[in-house]
């Protein structure tokens, strides 16, 4: 069996990643397909995750691409996650992870609304809401935000009165819908930093949607992707990540022909066929990523990049903070003082050149940003020290 070290493990995350200066991009839409999606559950993340693999992507670069080429997409997919995917993969992800994701909710959301006193047929309450939703959006064209929503479809306009996380019927039912696809999250209202889309019908979001895959081959192109981006990864890797089970990632290893080697610490990892040979060493790199950022969520087992940081960099929640990083490591994070000027944290002792080059890339970050403090819900124990 072959074997992949560790440290060709850290070379493979800088070129595939683009975050080795050599392997940067220049467009939102070449970040994405370096990472296949990109994590979007902070609205600030998919920026600054382009800002990390970019010289040259600048918010208005990343709009351009969500909201008027629409090259890109917001859909909720892999673990019940918002994420931005290249528009070309989601007939891959629509029948497939996504529709995963909408059934778990429908199931959800008819026990509740049922538990709640809405209605004694849940799944009946539930058709009626979709249907009302999608006449409402079918009647603007441009879109609605979720309180026009809840005052033109007033039975969505509810309180689910049971111990939930979101109790808003309104947001279960948008939530349903973006999952399986009706709807998209389309033009934002707000800055860049916040998330008040105008919900939009899928099919006038995209006139012209592409067809559906069969679950089996979405799972496939998915799993192919990831193994670009990400391989070699083990099994439980691919499970965690896409929210799925070992049976449906069997399969799609097989399908792809996909090839077993060892990895440091007794692992199995898996590649393509055609992707075996080593990648040349990228040469000293260091970066800063954003909160939640697709490398740092990227596998389950994260020892060869982050020990022994893990209890520092992810809450109790397994939400990663902001992060620093030399030659494929995590070496600390960082945050912005109230001029908005980017500090770096450190975790561990670093050489003084690694130490120049995060200080030239928080200054790169802190010029982007322009003096605007980033907002976010995550912070990381480092955050808070």
């Amino acid at each position: 069996m072959r074997h992949v070290s560790d440290d060709q493990r850290r070379a493979r995350l800088a070129v595939r990643h683009a975050l080795a200066p050599a392997f940067r991009v220049g467009s939102p839409e070449a970040v994405t397909e370096a990472m296949t999606v990109l994590h979007a559950t902070e609205p600030a993340t998919v920026y600054l995750s382009c800002q990390a693999r970019s010289a040259s992507v600048l918010p208005a670069d990343v709009d351009r691409s969500l909201y008027q080429d629409r090259t890109l997409v917001k859909q909720l997919a892999m673990r019940r996650t918002l994420f931005v995917f290249p528009r070309d993969l989601l007939p891959a992800v629509w029948p497939s992870a996504s529709a995963r994701v909408a059934a778990n909710e429908r199931t959800r959301l008819v026990k509740d609304v049922v538990t709640a006193g809405l209605g004694t047929d849940g799944g009946d309450w539930l058709d009626r809401a979709r249907a009302a939703v999608l006449d409402a959006l079918d009647a603007a064209p441009g879109g609605l935000q979720a309180t026009d929503l809840r005052r033109g479809v007033p039975m969505i306009d509810a309180t689910l009165e049971i111990t939930t996380a979101d109790p808003r019927a309104a947001s279960r039912v948008l939530t349903y819908l973006s999952a399986s696809a009706d709807v998209v999250r389309g033009t934002n209202t707000f800055g860049w930093h916040v998330s008040r889309p105008r919900w939009t019908l899928m099919r006038q979001w995209l006139p012209e949607p592409p067809a559906w895959w069969t679950a089996a081959d979405g799972y496939r192109e998915i799993v192919r992707r990831w193994l670009v981006t990400f391989g070699p990864g083990t099994e439980d890797d691919l499970v965690w990540w896409l929210g799925a089970t070992k049976a449906i990632v069997r399969a799609a290893l097989a399908s792809l022909d996909a090839v077993a080697v060892s990895l440091d610490g007794g692992g199995t990892g898996w590649l393509l066929p055609d992707d075996l040979d080593d990648v040349p060493d990228p040469g000293p790199w260091a970066a800063l990523l954003p909160v939640l950022d697709p490398t740092v969520m990227g596998w389950q087992h994260r020892d060869f990049y982050l020990a022994p940081h893990r209890a520092e960099v992810f809450d109790r929640r397994g939400n990663a903070g902001t992060t620093a990083w030399v030659d494929g490591r995590v070496v600390g994070c960082w945050v912005q003082d109230p001029a908005g000027v980017v500090e770096v944290r450190l975790l561990q002792d670093v050489p003084p050149a690694a130490r120049r080059a995060l200080d030239l890339e928080a200054a790169r970050l802190t010029e982007w940003c322009a003096g605007f403090r980033v907002p976010s819900v995550y912070h990381s124990p480092a955050m808070r020290a």
